[in-house]
């Protein structure tokens, strides 16, 4: 349903997905549930986010995977990296996928946590590229609309899938599940809903502009 790696597992990806495409990549998954509130879970956010941007993506015509359609790691599909680390080799496959699918941009989504509840809003990360900072600004601004805040896209440098993926990528930050504010709005359908159109926007204006 999703254009998911593993449906095109048994072809040729030259004939599968001969043109770029967007992917999508929704941030952590099975027993990596990434930062949390009580029984509210990142890696459940990310894929509900995930799934919602791939349907507006497909329907207006954008080539777009999401590469993980199911509460599972990434990890468990990587069995040619020998690391004990999982960690490690769910990064890998990530960026693994970006090579092999092949990527014109790599979305990956994720939620912030901080100490002090009052900070809030979206963060996008990028890489030290330019056509990356375009993409992280287009969303950024795109996000600080929905959210209204005047947060800057940041340079991500200690972040493993913006050093390894070639193509440009951005790290989207979709607000911090430690403020109420904001995990009211990321963690109900109308919010997800409202981020993936934010996002889309962004990656519109990316488009438009490139």
């Amino acid at each position: 349903m999703y254009g998911s790696y593993a449906a095109a597992e048994d072809n040729s990806f030259s004939h599968a997905f001969p043109q770029p495409v967007i992917l999508i990549d929704a941030g952590h998954g099975g027993i990596d549930g990434g930062t949390s509130h009580g029984d509210i879970l990142e890696k459940d956010i990310n894929l509900e986010i995930g799934r919602r941007l791939y349907v507006i993506l497909r329907s207006q015509g954008y080539r777009t995977i999401l590469n993980r359609t199911g509460d599972y790691a990434l990890s468990d599909d990587n069995r040619w990296l020998r690391s004990r680390s999982r960690h490690l080799r769910d990064l890998a496959q990530r960026k693994q996928l970006s090579e092999e699918l092949p990527s014109e941009i790599v979305i990956s989504l994720h939620v912030n946590w901080g100490k002090n509840n009052s900070k809030r809003g979206p963060i996008v990360l990028h890489q030290s590229e330019g056509r990356s900072a375009f993409l992280a600004s287009s969303i950024q601004n795109s996000l600080n609309n929905l959210y209204s805040t005047s947060s800057l896209p940041q340079i991500g440098k200690p972040f493993y899938l913006l050093n390894h993926v070639d193509c440009p990528a951005v790290i989207v930050e979709t607000g911090f599940i430690s403020n109420t504010e904001d995990r009211t709005l990321l963690n109900s359908k109308r919010g997800q809903q409202k981020i993936a159109e934010a996002i889309y926007g962004g990656i519109l204006q990316y488009f438009t502009a490139i």
